[in-house]
């Protein structure tokens, strides 16, 4: 496969980079793709440099496949120009998630969807993603009727500047900000920008997005999404009503049977998820597993995954595996 990654020079490139190696992606040859300030730097691979190339000169190139993380306009501008070459483009932004000529995907839950006529496949939001790795066996058993989810994600989500700002805050060193205030020893419930309805553009994605890729609109999903001074991986407290009634250890059962989900749920060993023991890991894990004692049929449950691997570049990934597998490129 000739490969390119778009936005290489970024957060997200960077790790999609290292679990391309990791993960022994069969790449035949890597193009390395960022902005045009970014042309002709240079850039490791399994040990080798690799200079940036430019975006235009990427699309002259036509790789088979294009894992882009570039933002959605970059995304909006390049992914037709990347497809009409014949290029598969894996698109991390949001700016084909909600498209319905574009399919969302999480390939645990609905790769199977994918045609060789899908040219442009979005990957969803990092909270999106995790959440409903952990509630799919659940709402296959159970049938959700309504999710209420709160977040807790890391700066890492915003980008270098925000784990720069956090970085100085807690050195004491004044410098520049990505946030209205500042985030360390504090808490921003403004995850994205404000809508007319008075959520964040995060919150809706995480309200839209599951309903789009279970492909049912039987059930509601209301966020509310908040920035915590850690410097990676995302949390989710989640309560989930269903239709019928669970038992707990069945849940778990459930939960400890689905591909890349990991139960941690231990109250008496104080074993629970945290970001800290989620970093550079492409797990869901999940634990705090109890039920809503106020109302019945309901779950309470805290998820927890790296948002720069699984919430972003090893889906992606994962997704470019299941191409090649399945000889869709």
């Amino acid at each position: 496969m000739k490969v390119a990654v778009v936005g290489a020079t970024g957060m997200v490139g960077e790790v999609m980079l290292k679990v391309l190696a990791e993960r022994n992606f069969p790449i035949s040859e890597l193009l390395v793709v960022a902005s045009e300030r970014s042309v002709g730097k240079i850039l490791k691979y399994k040990n080798e440099d690799y200079t940036v190339i430019s975006l235009a000169d990427a699309v002259e190139a036509k790789p088979d496949i294009a894992i882009f993380s570039a933002g959605g306009d970059t995304s909006l501008e390049w992914a037709p120009k990347f497809a009409e070459a014949g290029t598969t483009v894996i698109d991390n932004s949001s700016a084909w998630r909600m498209d319905p000529t574009k399919k969302l995907i999480v390939p645990e839950i609905n790769a199977k969807e994918l045609t060789k006529d899908d040219k442009i496949i979005a990957n969803p939001n990092c909270s999106t993603i995790q959440m409903v790795l952990a509630l799919k066996p659940l709402h296959e058993k159970y049938k959700m009727k309504r999710v209420v989810v709160s977040t807790y994600q890391s700066v890492s989500g915003t980008g270098l500047k925000a784990v720069k700002q956090l970085e100085n805050e807690i050195a004491g060193i004044e410098g520049e900000m990505a946030y209205p205030y500042p985030i360390g020893r504090n808490a921003l419930p403004h995850c994205d920008v404000f809508l007319e309805n008075g959520y964040t553009k995060e919150e809706m994605k995480l309200a839209r997005e599951p309903q789009k890729i279970f492909n049912d609109r039987t059930f509601s999903v209301t966020a509310t999404a908040v920035r915590i001074p850690t410097a990676g991986g995302h949390s989710e407290a989640v309560n989930v009503e269903f239709e019928n009634d669970f038992n707990l250890t069945e849940v778990r059962q459930l939960l400890s049977q689905t591909p890349g989900v990991v139960v941690q749920d231990n109250i008496e060993t104080n074993t629970y998820p945290m970001p800290i023991f989620a970093h550079d890991k492409d797990d869901v894990f999940v634990g705090r597993i109890r039920r809503d004692e106020t109302q019945p049929n309901t779950l309470n449950m805290w998820i927890v995954a790296d948002n720069l691997r699984k919430g972003a570049a090893t889906n992606a990934i994962q997704i470019g595996e299941y191409l090649v597998e399945n000889n869709l490129v």
